[in-house]
């Protein structure tokens, strides 16, 4: 298996105050250290302001890491331009973030076009992904608003897609959903997960979600990663913080 991220050391502190103090501000992100193989998802569980989304946007640069290194597909990620970067990867968020005044056509084969793909191959791939996500050729003519809530994160999640990055990062991305459609959503996604052959992290404060979707498991507690295993060894741990999570799910 070839390893689609590499964190190693990873942290990240928050500047000073600026008001003459030399200490630095409070680290957000200390030490955190994991591998993502390609067809593995590790799911980042932990509470509200754990560093859950803080180590994602390490790992795209979004934030700069302030200490520890992120090589994504092999490469240093901050030996790449960041605009290079980014579009090796995937990114999915809550509020899915398409353009509204673009088509469903226009969002999914953005990054293939930016990319230099001929128009042909781009509209190819669009046809590819919506199938892929569950979405017929005809949402491509389509706007944003024209969809509901489970059909734009589709449109997301192909989007990210597109290009054929070797990682995709997910923030969320069934938080802001009915109860219904998030059911059906994370069902479809576990049945894309082996299909994809993509590394995976996935971001989520539901310990239910995380032990249906991940392969692993990696709990942030104050910054830190506080266990990483197995759905099974994350049942099993002792960790108080594991324990809490499992009593809270019932």
């Amino acid at each position: 298996m070839t390893t689609a991220l590499e964190v190693s050391g990873l942290g990240y502190t928050l500047p000073g105050s600026g008001n003459g103090q030399s200490e630095q501000g409070r680290p957000l992100v200390e030490d955190v250290s994991f591998t993502v193989g390609t067809g593995e998802t590790l799911v980042l569980l932990g509470r509200s302001g754990s560093g859950k989304t803080t180590t994602l946007k390490l790992v795209n640069r979004l934030l700069e890491p302030t200490a520890g290194e992120v090589r994504v597909a092999g490469e240093r990620a901050a030996d790449l331009p960041v605009t290079r970067l980014r579009r090796r990867i995937g990114y999915v968020i809550q509020e899915v973030g398409l353009f509204p005044h673009f088509t469903v056509e226009r969002n999914v084969g953005l990054v293939p076009g930016l990319e230099g793909w001929p128009p042909a191959r781009v509209a190819t791939r669009v046809r590819e992904m919506l199938a892929l996500v569950g979405l017929a050729d005809t949402f491509g003519a389509r706007y944003p608003h024209e969809l509901s809530g489970g059909q734009r994160q589709r449109v997301g999640v192909a989007r990210a897609l597109a290009a054929d990055p070797p990682l995709l990062l997910l923030d969320e991305p069934f938080g802001a959903l009915d109860p219904i459609s998030r059911v059906e959503l994370q069902r479809e996604f576990r049945a894309l997960e082996g299909r994809l052959g993509k590394g995976m992290v996935f971001v989520t404060h539901d310990v239910r979600e995380g032990l249906l979707l991940g392969t692993r498991i990696g709990l942030m507690h104050q910054g830190r990663l506080a266990f990483l295993g197995t759905p099974d060894e994350f049942r099993r741990s002792d960790n108080p913080e594991c324990r809490a999570f499992m009593e809270a799910a019932g």
